[in-house]
């Protein structure tokens, strides 16, 4: 086997400065966390209110408090109590899939409802993507936020928005720093991910932040949506709140409080843990086995990864418990979810995203309240392009027949449509090759070429712009071992190659909602 690819100095940066954090762990164990042996014990959940009966119909317009995080991926749910109480509280999506496993095309899917290639959002920066992009194509004149605000709703944006913005943005000749559209409270950062020493852009003024405890941007975050939940409860306004997190982004930043939780802890090791797929495509083919430096520094990333979704999972039960103190949370819907996954040692790949695999692509969807039936499971396949179409059906709007997406709202209230889709599209354009942008890794091996993707609950199927495929039997092979792509019918081929084109030439509801109807409900292959 070749030897493997140099890393970046910028991700041996970081790979150095994890491992010496994590070695001045205290010995002691932390209540609720594993032992050191590496055994992965869950800190018990926290004591809320009672929660209202969810099964009644809200009392006027369900308020939206939509909880996103930065690369979360599923293996870190059962490290979040808050988390797991809201799932078993409400619905989960088992088969629901980001349109591009990358931060800005995903972040511009929710806020548009459409996909890439229609966006024209491909990348995190620069000329086809990032926010400077989706600001100079007008785009934020249409989205979630203008669709909630023209419903009487009250909107609030904190954290994370598109890579590219900077809380010192101007577009009006200086006179006052820039929210968009739709917004009506607004505290955003830029290059937060460190959570200490950063700038807020807070309704068009910039405050600094420094590096005391208390200045950790997630607390931060958390105690600005307390504040609006209670404020908008007061004024009976419905509200709409978005809280998106920096976390567990790389560098993976813990709280002070948590910086020494879970000592011990381990990624996990499955099946597709340092192993290369039979057949794998030419970028994955030669990828020898890992060092032992990098196992352990996987090991460092995903303790640090655990570490640093401690404080989201205590802001969901503060915004929570703060819903029921101010008397709406029977009146509110509240979402969990990711922008894209992240996979740590799987494939031979290091710490990354960007693939069609599962750990990339299947993110958490998690939701409870009004409208929400409680202890449910929906299979059927969803994407974040759904989330603006089901926030505007939540307000009561009309469908809107220009976005790509489709509303969710029978589907949480425990109804499967008949006719629903059967087939989800994946895109990615080209790797992150800017050093400016956050997840830069120029020589890495975990960056795919181009290529367009179709997920089914059944199979993955890939075609590369190098003209190489993969396809995966998700239900006999759900860890992606073995790649039947050489193996299936011409004829096979041919129907999921006019599927995936019908997909990613795809525009506006009628359209994409044929073409994620294409192929029948059925076997893999």
């Amino acid at each position: 086997m070749p030897s493997r690819p140099h890393r970046t100095l910028s991700h041996l940066a970081a790979v150095l400065l994890l491992l010496v954090t994590t070695s001045c762990a205290a010995a002691k164990t932390p209540a609720g966390s594993p032992s050191a042996s590496g055994s992965a014990a869950v800190p018990s959940a926290p004591v809320l209110p009672a929660a209202p009966d969810t099964e009644s119909a809200p009392r006027r317009k369900p308020n939206i408090v939509f909880v996103l995080t930065d690369d979360l991926s599923t293996d870190l749910v059962q490290y979040m109590p808050s988390v797991l109480a809201l799932r078993q509280e409400g619905t989960t999506f088992t088969n629901y899939t980001v349109t591009d496993s990358l931060c800005c095309p995903s972040r511009a899917s929710i806020l548009s409802g459409d996909y890439p290639h229609n966006t024209g959002i491909v990348k995190n920066n620069g000329s086809d993507g990032g926010f400077k992009l989706f600001h100079a194509r007008g785009e934020e004149n249409s989205t979630l936020a203008t669709d909630l605000k023209s419903a009487g709703y009250r909107t609030a944006f904190y954290g994370k928005y598109m890579n590219e913005y900077w809380p010192r943005a101007t577009f009006d000749g200086g006179k006052s720093f820039y929210v968009p559209p739709g917004w009506d409270e607004w505290a955003v950062g830029g290059d937060a991910y460190r959570g200490f020493d950063y700038e807020l852009n807070e309704n068009g003024k910039v405050r600094e932040y420094g590096s005391r405890p208390q200045d950790y941007l997630t607390d931060v975050l958390s105690a600005k949506a307390q504040n609006f939940i209670t404020t908008s409860a007061a004024a009976g306004q419905p509200f709409m709140l978005e809280v998106a997190t920096f976390t567990p982004h790389l560098p993976y930043t813990p709280a002070p409080r948590d910086a020494h939780a879970f000592p011990g802890l381990t990624a996990p090791r499955g099946p597709a843990w340092d192993t290369v797929p039979s057949d794998a495509p030419p970028w994955l083919l030669h990828h020898s086995p890992m060092p032992a430096w990098e196992k352990k520094m996987i090991d460092s990333s995903f303790r640090k990864r655990v570490q640093s979704v401690q404080a989201i999972d205590r802001m969901l039960a503060a915004l929570r418990a703060t819903l029921t103190t101010a008397g709406v949370a029977g009146d509110t819907t509240v979402i969990f979810s990711s922008d894209n996954g992240y996979h740590l040692g799987e494939h031979r790949l290091n710490p990354g995203k960007m693939t069609a695999f599962e750990t990339d692509v299947k993110v958490p969807l998690i939701a409870a309240g009004a409208g929400v039936k409680p202890g449910h499971t929906v299979e059927a396949p969803a994407e974040n392009v759904d989330l603006r179409p089901t926030f505007a059906d939540l307000a009561g709007l009309p469908a809107n027949p220009k976005v790509d997406g489709r509303s969710l709202k029978p589907l949480l209230a425990g109804t499967t449509p008949h006719q629903w889709r059967t087939t989800a599209l994946i895109e990615h354009s080209d790797p992150a090759t800017d050093p400016k942008d956050p997840d830069y890794n120029r020589y890495s091996e975990n960056i795919p070429p181009s290529y367009d993707a179709l997920r089914t609950p059944a199979f993955t199927y890939v075609e590369y712009v190098d003209g190489s495929r993969e396809f995966y039997d998700l239900r006999a092979d759900p860890d992606q071992m073995h790649n039947l792509a050489g193996g299936l019918d011409p004829g096979r081929l041919t129907e999921l190659h006019r599927a995936l084109h019908a997909l990613n030439t795809c525009a506006g509801a009628a359209s994409c909602w044929a073409a994620g109807r294409l192929l029948e409900e059925g076997p893999a292959n």
